[in-house]
């Protein structure tokens, strides 16, 4: 595909799409506010109040939405970079934002498509208002393929939602929440429904359950659902069950999962300055009182770190610039998408542990940033589909054996359009 072709589809190059953002959406002095509470957010389990205004008043909530809906229009790139100049400075708040800003962006993936069934999600995310994610499910490792959230039908079109959901981030602040859930009531053609519920709607309960090890400030609890009722027009799709293929599925897969993965190389890269800063100012007695920066061992594992950082950036970039521009990866999609997010999450808790190693003992220290830090990147295999999971499409991609249609979004955001 030619660049005049991406153009045409509304989407940059990929050469244009990796260079330097000339409009980046939070100011060093936005950053450096909110980077300010991060800590204090993390000691008291409190979830980022002040900074969602912050990122509200700066349009960051707009940011996916295109800008003929009142938003900024950032591509998938442009997003990817400017989630990671946040999660630098909050790992906690990029994280749970992500789960707003990827409803925006697939919601735009569809609007650019020519389908409007989700532009009320931009408009609404015009007006400010918040989409959070309630698809974490106890016990359900196949994640939209399923649900053990019961659907049931309406006679106007809407449906009623009962069940149990977890990892509700940005739980104390949404309006709207995005879910799934099983209809049955035709046992031989079971459905999942993808719906979405206003947080005034009867039988919506948050219980406060999210008391973790990191990530502590997207106060991710559980959310309960009691006949909960989607109207009609907020019923975004009704699929067959089983491994998802929708243009719409294909959005969310596309937005939400190079968002979580750049988040860990912003905790990655954080540590990383941190530590080599360190160096730089720790003298050592063995050295004669020269810095640890001429230590040989901490020149090695900065090498090391400094390596790893550069391909965690570069893989991530590289499928989110392939993604927007329309490359066509066919089946191999979920497969490219999956192996950044995996290669994102595990190689970023290498480069924190080398980055404690040169930090010394002192990252042990709950007043150091390093030791949150340490703890944030922990979370990393576990955003579904879990690091398990994702060996399992990847390697039977490869192989030539997956069983189902699952999870392949169009490589383009506008291929159906131009065909």
């Amino acid at each position: 595909m030619t660049s005049d072709t991406a153009d045409k589809r509304g989407a940059t190059a990929p050469d244009q799409a990796l260079s330097p953002l000339g409009r980046g959406v939070l100011s060093d002095a936005v950053l450096e506010r909110i980077g300010g509470r991060a800590a204090g957010y993390d000691r008291t389990n409190s979830f980022f109040h002040e900074d969602l205004a912050d990122l509200r008043d700066a349009g960051y909530l707009r940011l996916a939405v295109p800008t003929e809906l009142g938003g900024l229009g950032l591509t998938l790139p442009e997003f990817v970079r400017e989630n990671a100049r946040l999660a630098y400075r909050a790992p906690s708040t990029a994280l749970a934002i992500n789960m707003h800003l990827y409803w925006t962006g697939a919601a735009a993936y569809l609007w650019r498509r020519g389908d409007t069934s989700a532009q009320w999600i931009l408009e609404e995310a015009a007006r400010g208002q918040v989409f959070a994610a309630g698809h974490g499910e106890p016990g359900n490792d196949v994640a939209l393929a399923h649900s053990f959230v019961d659907a049931a039908p309406q006679p106007d079109g809407g449906y009623r939602f009962t069940g149990r959901k977890v990892f509700t981030s940005l739980s104390p602040a949404w309006d709207w929440l995005g879910v799934h859930g099983l209809d049955s009531s035709d046992p031989a053609h079971p459905k999942i429904v993808h719906a979405f519920i206003g947080r005034d709607a009867a039988g919506v309960r948050t219980v406060e359950t999210w008391d973790t090890i990191g990530v502590r400030a997207t106060k991710s609890d559980d959310t309960f659902l009691d006949g909960a009722l989607a109207k009609p027009e907020h019923v975004t799709r009704v699929l067959p069950a089983g491994p998802p293929n929708d243009p719409f599925i294909d959005g969310i897969f596309g937005w939400a999962i190079p968002g979580i993965s750049i988040v860990y190389y912003g905790i990655a890269k954080r540590a990383f300055d941190l530590a080599a800063a360190g160096a730089q100012r720790r003298t050592s007695v063995a050295l004669g009182g020269k810095t640890f920066a001429h230590h040989p061992l901490a020149q090695s594992s900065i090498a090391e770190a400094a390596i790893k950082l550069d391909a965690i950036q570069a893989l991530v970039e590289r499928v989110a610039a392939d993604w927007w521009s329309g490359v066509d990866h066919g089946a191999q999609w979920p497969a490219k998408i999956l192996a950044a997010k995996v290669f994102a999450a595990d190689t970023a808790r290498e480069v924190v542990d080398l980055a404690t190693k040169v930090a010394g003992a002192g990252s042990l220290f709950r007043s150091n940033e390093l030791e949150r830090l340490y703890r944030d990147v922990r979370a990393g295999g576990f955003h579904p589909p879990s690091s398990d999971a994702s060996h399992e499409i990847i390697g039977k991609t490869y192989l030539g054996v997956l069983d189902a249609p699952a999870q392949q979004p169009q490589a383009a955001p506008f291929a159906a359009a131009a065909e």
